[in-house]
């Protein structure tokens, strides 16, 4: 520990480079601390803090870049590989897109700040269409925020961070097991609250080929699809017979919801968990033949099944 200081003064710009890296890749690694003790140095004149700057900025863009042409070319489904990655709940995905659909570019400045979301939100963007050069804009934007906020809080408490760095060099070895055991609990706190959130939004699913076998027969169930908005702005296609409402539109007309129906809930999020939140929501609400799609539209989609086309109005017809 004795070395860490000299350690990271020598290969700083490496240091911050690889920390922003792995951290946007979307592996459970924090990249703010050894932004703010590079912030620390570049006070000092052991670190030259634009060239820090650049680091964490170019750290930033690769991994965003990747993950933006991934979600263009793959959509949605980026985000359950991502949600698996980062041991986040699959909340993540709905909160981003709400973010998202609510404040456009905006949110993904915004969304860099926000533990869970940072990683999300170049996919999402690549999911719903946005073209390269604003997305480049906006990230390039929002990478040099995110690096020079924090660089320039580990600046202004450089004082604070050294007396810091000097107790944990004077744990020695100590100082390292405790580094250690706090990451340990960090990642099993998070894998704890996986396991949780997943637990809690267990319930049946319906199959995309029961399903359709139910429409072929004249089931006649009601088919509420969950998509927040701009997820329409690329491809405006649903299920068949489908009616869009968002999940905060459902919360407040489930009365015009059939109780003598089966009623189906579909989403694009991993483990179908918006699905699954609205159908335990309409359960309490006495909705007792309501099951979420297994795999949501995607599985619909690979299944080559009929498709129709959002209807602007077909929201108003959820009575019918």
């Amino acid at each position: 520990m004795h070395d860490l200081i000299p350690f990271i003064s020598h290969h700083g710009v490496t240091v911050v480079f690889l920390a922003v890296l792995i951290d946007q890749i979307g592996i459970p690694f924090p990249a703010i601390p050894w932004l703010l003790v590079a912030g620390a140095l570049a006070r000092t004149g052991q670190l030259d803090g634009r060239v820090a700057l650049a680091a964490a900025t170019t750290g930033s863009l690769i991994p965003d870049l990747i993950w933006f042409l991934l979600g263009r070319s793959y959509g949605t489904r980026v985000l359950g590989f991502l949600c698996r990655l980062t041991l986040e709940p699959d909340s993540c995905s709905r909160r981003m897109q709400h973010l998202f659909d609510r404040f456009g570019m905006r949110g993904l400045v915004v969304a860099k700040f926000i533990p869970g979301l940072s990683t999300l939100a170049p996919p999402l963007a690549g999911s719903a269409g946005v073209g390269v050069p604003l997305f480049i804009a906006a990230d390039l934007l929002s990478s040099v925020l995110y690096g020079g906020v924090y660089l320039g809080i580990g600046y202004a408490f450089s004082q604070q961070l050294d007396r810091i760095m000097q107790i944990l060099a004077g744990l020695g070895n100590g100082a390292l097991i405790l580094i250690v055991s706090a990451v340990a609990l960090y990642l099993g706190y998070k894998y704890h609250l996986r396991r949780r959130f997943l637990r809690q939004h267990r319930m049946a699913r319906i199959s995309v080929d029961e399903l359709h076998d139910l429409q072929e027969v004249g089931g006649n169930p009601m088919i509420l699809d969950l998509r927040a908005p701009f997820e329409f702005t690329r491809d405006p296609t649903l299920i068949r017979g489908a009616i869009h409402m968002t999940p905060d539109e459902v919360e407040h007309r489930h009365l015009e919801i059939p109780r003598d129906r089966d009623v189906i809930v579909y989403c694009s999020c991993p483990n179908e968990v918006t699905s699954a939140k609205i159908a335990l929501f309409l359960h309490r609400k006495g909705i007792t033949r309501v099951r979420p799609l297994l795999g949501g539209i995607d599985a619909w989609r690979d299944r080559r099944y009929p498709l129709g086309i959002l209807d602007g109005n077909a929201a108003g017809r959820a009575g019918a």
